[in-house]
């Protein structure tokens, strides 16, 4: 007998339902994967990232942390990262937070959480170099908010930085980093303008409000 069999069932559900609205579904997708999209975004439970832009399985490559981040040491990260980049040629890489991101509330809590706080070390630095200006904000909400855009766009910063990104942009290929944020309130994504195709813009990028906030 399987465990958990609402899930399976729910899985015979779902696969059907595919299969009598797009006839040849499966056997198409198993032959190949060809996505033009990299969705980096938070595990949270809350942020379905197919479900959230309205796109089917092949459709987006996706990887999930806790926070969204791109840390230069996880080779769970760059490996994923190189196999769209150089494999898969996707054009777009969407890295993807949420408001009230439990990581980034942790981050910015002078209290120890245990092992996700080295983990979360550059979500505390950032927020420490920006705290004071955070604080003008008055509103808690207003400033876990914000300091959720700031997590983002710090981490296009850092997938911009990469050697494979690098590597791609110096061989010319198209290749479009953005950054989006989430409500899981309202399940609205919105594009905080953020957007990286070359060196000059990442350097604008790195310049401007968002990569010196430091009030």
């Amino acid at each position: 007998m399987k465990s958990l069999p609402q899930l399976f069932a729910n899985n015979e559900n779902w696969r059907h339902d595919i299969e009598k609205a797009h006839p040849g579904f499966f056997k198409a997708l198993g032959e190949q994967q060809s996505p033009e999209f990299l969705w980096i975004g938070c595990a949270d439970s809350r942020v379905p990232a197919n479900e959230v832009v309205g796109l089917m399985p092949g459709e987006l490559f996706v990887h999930r942390n806790v926070a969204n981040l791109v840390n230069h040491t996880d080779l769970n990260l760059l490996s994923v990262l190189q196999f769209a980049v150089d494999v898969l040629k996707v054009k777009h890489i969407m890295v993807v937070g949420h408001y009230g991101c439990g990581g980034v509330k942790a981050s910015m809590e002078d209290a120890p959480h245990g092992l996700i706080d080295n983990w979360l070390r550059q979500v505390r630095e950032l927020y420490l170099r920006n705290r004071r200006a955070l604080k003008e904000l008055g509103d808690p909400k207003a400033q876990l908010d914000r300091m959720c855009e700031l997590n983002v766009a710090r981490q296009v910063i850092n997938v911009s930085n990469t050697t494979v990104v690098q590597e791609a942009w110096r061989r010319d290929q198209p290749l479009t980093i953005h950054g989006w944020i989430y409500g899981i309130g309202d399940g609205r994504l919105q594009d905080l303008d953020i957007m990286v195709e070359n060196n000059g813009q990442l350097r604008e990028l790195e310049n401007n409000e968002y990569g010196n906030y430091d009030g």
